[in-house]
């Protein structure tokens, strides 16, 4: 038994747990960058359209949420945000990339 402040042997390094904080992958690049947008925006979500992993280890993420909701829902408002995070997942800046209608065809 090892005393406090002591290392057992076969602890993860520091190295491993910063290994641990880094994003596991595309379904939880999403997730962060879909929480990340959420806190900042205040627009509903509405799901993710793209993740790619970025030139330096990082990941964009498309985000669509919801800005102006309308009845009919079909002619309600949404944007796609463009998300980027760095390797670790946090945010490292975002921004509107468009606009459309709901019931709009892609061009």
């Amino acid at each position: 038994m090892t005393e406090p402040g002591e290392r057992r042997r076969g602890t993860t390094s520091t190295t491993t747990r910063e290994r641990a904080v880094r994003v596991r992958g595309a379904r939880d690049a999403a997730e962060r960058a879909a929480d990340a947008l959420s806190e900042l925006i205040r627009h509903r979500l509405e799901g993710v359209s793209a993740v790619c992993r970025s030139e330096d280890d990082g990941w964009i993420v498309n985000v669509d949420v919801l800005e102006v909701a309308r009845i009919p829902d079909t002619t309600s408002l949404l944007a796609t945000y463009e998300v980027e995070l760095d390797s670790a997942g946090d945010l490292l800046r975002y921004r509107r990339v468009g606009r459309y209608r709901r019931g709009a065809q892609d061009q």
